[in-house]
């Protein structure tokens, strides 16, 4: 590996600029997500029927929020006093080095509170905001395709604007307020707890709503998606926004956080060691880690500050033509993304230069975003209808469900070769480029350009509400088509994101467990050792035991959904001929108390299960559990986001006519594997993302407790 430097310039005046830019840049994303929120509130609401719907999916939305951030309010709260307690109790005696007016207070809880409120008023504020761009997307597709992209995709913007900003916004006053990296970790760790909770409650939701709609609705029922006779369609609705949008803001602002701390934690390495990569000290012990204002902290703070800004433009470039079809939108929607990552990268250069620093910085955050991009395009190509292997997995439904089963199983689990083997390139050669420090940079890089990338992601669950609102509403037909057309414009988008967000949850997790190496003092994990061996084995099994949870947990909610709308299909026989109502509110309730109450164990044990290997078996034990976690954890999580992303795309291909269309054997086969691959999708595969990491960063912040 050649030699790599980040040795501090005496000029400090560079490293308080550098702050004041990813304060500035973090400002620029609030003012505009609220200015943005504005003008998407002034537009066309529609019809009265409209309106109605609307309403009901804003209070239901509302009200499952509402009981969630209860439950995780006395969570958080314990949580708090835990490390107020045991991590933060007798601070000067643990962090000698720690300066500042602020060093008797609990800072790692006060960082976690923070952590958690930010991750939480992140998802709310997409929420809120889609919630109310759905009905006016509707009414813009009265007009046009494109007037209708431009409100979904506003509203995405708002959701990507606003995590980027919020969590930039955080750290850095954080960071100048302790004048120190190690209370970091605490707000990275509040932003997990939420993520988790958030991610596995509204996907537990979303995916029983989803899962009882179709079974009962298009296949029993024989009558369209989103229908409003059936008593399950508000709360599919409500579904797509509590766990696609809510639920992905929060699995982002922890991806995006802890992506940043973990990188500031090993600047630590990349200081004392000159860019060997490798300390003999423990974190504590490395050279003057006091400087807050030294080159190797503030980096990552500087380039996603300078991602917030690029994302800005590329949010404007997103321009299409009146008569746009399918492919000029996403040439539209790459525009924006493609251009914001190119300008990171010139900016990035632009900062190497002025700072004097080794070129290994710029190429380690191209590596990034080039993985994450490349990782991005093969999900894509394992996922969309427009490729061979989704058209070859919609043929075996003409076989029934048991073949087409078979086939999106076999199909997710060869698609995780390609992005394994660009996450396993990427570290090798980001570490050959700037050790340790590179490989978290990368991935600093890759989510960089998040402000953009997550708005094309979020405004598919805004088209989706759209269609079910049009639907519902009687609205024309080419009003529908319009809606569904953005909206299998934003299953290929979401298939980006998911790659983006598996890439940078492993090389974040990646970087954490170096991080707790660091903070224990640990130089070697030995798997010869039975300790670490039998960690390494609990941390693979960790994501079979969390994915079964979550699965089961889909399961039993969506039994709960089927016989309710069941029930109302036989109580009330007029439903189906108009003369009597459903009632959408039962079917809501059921869905929340299901979802609140099953996100329980699995939440609670991604954070139990760390501390109890450290108490029992030791620190080098808990690393075993990292390592085991990453590894078992990412192919999982790949396998499961991309068998449902077929499954569900497989479909989609078979609606548009193909063999045999809509109503056909094919299609009734299709339906059924789309039920199977939605937890897959989008409950148990996203929420194995944050597992990986919300276990690491346990380990980080309770890892001093388990040495001697």
């Amino acid at each position: 590996m050649r030699e790599f430097s980040l040795t501090p310039e005496p000029e400090a005046h560079h490293h308080m600029e550098s702050l004041y830019i990813a304060l500035g840049a973090a400002v620029v994303a609030l003012l505009f997500a609220i200015v943005t929120t504005q003008r998407i509130l002034k537009e066309d609401e529609g019809d009265e029927t409209m309106r109605n719907i609307a309403a009901l999916i804003q209070q239901g939305a509302a009200a499952f929020l509402r009981r969630e951030y209860t439950f995780l309010a006395v969570f958080v709260a314990v949580v708090t006093v835990v490390l107020a307690i045991f991590i933060d109790y007798d601070a000067l005696d643990k962090f000698p080095d720690a300066q500042g007016a602020l060093t008797d207070l609990p800072r790692t809880a006060i960082a976690y509170l923070v952590g958690a409120i930010a991750s939480a008023s992140a998802g709310y504020v997409g929420m809120y905001v889609a919630v109310r761009a759905n009905v006016r997307t509707a009414a813009k597709a009265r007009v046009g395709l494109n007037p209708a992209l431009r409100v979904a995709f506003s509203s995405g913007s708002v959701m990507g604007m606003t995590v980027v900003g919020i969590s930039l916004l955080c750290i850095t006053v954080l960071y100048l307020l302790f004048q120190h990296y190690t209370p970091l970790t605490g707000f990275a760790f509040g932003a997990s707890s939420i993520a988790l909770f958030a991610r596995v409650g509204g996907g537990i939701y979303t995916k029983a709503a989803d899962v009882g709609a179709d079974i009962v609705g298009k296949v029993e029922a024989g009558i369209p998606e989103d229908d409003p006779r059936n008593p399950a369609t508000i709360a599919d609705n409500v579904g797509d926004n509590v766990g696609d949008v809510a639920g992905m803001g929060a699995d982002l602002f922890e991806s995006y956080s802890g992506s940043i701390v973990a990188t500031m934690a090993l600047a630590t390495v990349a200081v004392a060691s000159e860019g060997t990569g490798v300390s003999a000290h423990g974190i504590f012990d490395a050279v003057d880690v006091t400087n807050y204002k030294d080159t190797a902290f503030v980096l990552p703070l500087l380039i996603a500050g300078l991602g917030i800004l690029c994302s800005l433009v590329g949010t404007f470039l997103v321009r299409t033509s009146e008569d746009a079809n399918m492919s000029k939108l996403l040439q539209a929607l790459r525009t924006g993304v493609f251009s914001a990552g190119g300008l990171v990268l010139a900016a990035t250069a632009a900062v190497v230069v002025m700072m004097d620093l080794e070129w290994g910085i710029f190429w380690a955050v191209v590596v990034g975003l080039v993985s994450g991009q490349i990782i991005g395009t093969a999900t894509e190509y394992y996922t969309a209808y427009e490729y061979s292997p989704t058209k070859k997995l919609a043929q075996q439904a003409e076989t029934g469900a048991g073949t087409l089963v078979i086939g999106g199983l076999g199909l997710g689990m060869l698609s995780t070769m390609v992005p394994l083997l660009v996450i396993a390139g990427a570290i090798w050669i980001t570490y050959e480029l700037a050790g340790l420090y590179g490989i978290a940079l990368s991935a600093v890089g890759m989510l960089s350009t998040l402000g953009v990338t997550l708005a094309s992601d979020a405004y598919g669950p805004v088209a989706d509400n759209a269609g079910g609102i049009a639907e519902q509403s009687h609205l024309p037909a080419e009003v529908r088509e319009r809606t569904d057309a953005l909206d299998s414009l934003g299953n290929t988008t979401a298939a980006t994101g998911k790659g983006f967000a598996i890439g940078s949850a492993v090389l974040t997790a990646l970087a954490l467990m170096v991080t707790y190496a660091q903070v224990t003092g640990i130089e070697v994990f030995n798997i010869l050792e039975v300790e670490v061996l039998i960690g390494l084995l609990i941390g693979a099994l960790m994501p079979f035991i969390f994915g079964a949870l979550t699965m089961g947990a889909v399961g039993r909610a969506a039994m709960a959904m089927v016989n309710e709308v069941r029930r109302q299909f036989r109580e009330k026989p007029g439903i189906m001929d108009g003369s009597q109502d459903p009632d959408p509110a039962q079917a809501v309730a059921i869905a929340t108390a299901g979802a609140i109450k099953e996100m329980i164990v699995p939440g609670t044990i991604a954070v139990v299960v760390p501390i109890a290997v450290g108490v029992v078996l030791g620190p080098e034990a808990l690393g075993g559990l990292l390592i085991g976690s990453i590894g078992a954890g990412s192919l999982l999580a790949l396998m499961m986001a991309n068998a449902g992303g077929a499954w569900d795309n497989a479909k989609k291909y078979i609606e548009t006519g193909e063999y045999g269309g809509k109503g056909s054997e094919a299609h009734k086969a299709a339906v059924t594997g789309d039920t199977v691959g939605d937890p897959f999708k989008d409950t148990s595969g996203p929420a194995l993302n944050i597992l990986l990491k919300l276990m690491a960063i346990v380990a980080v912040v309770f890892g001093p407790l388990f040495l001697g």
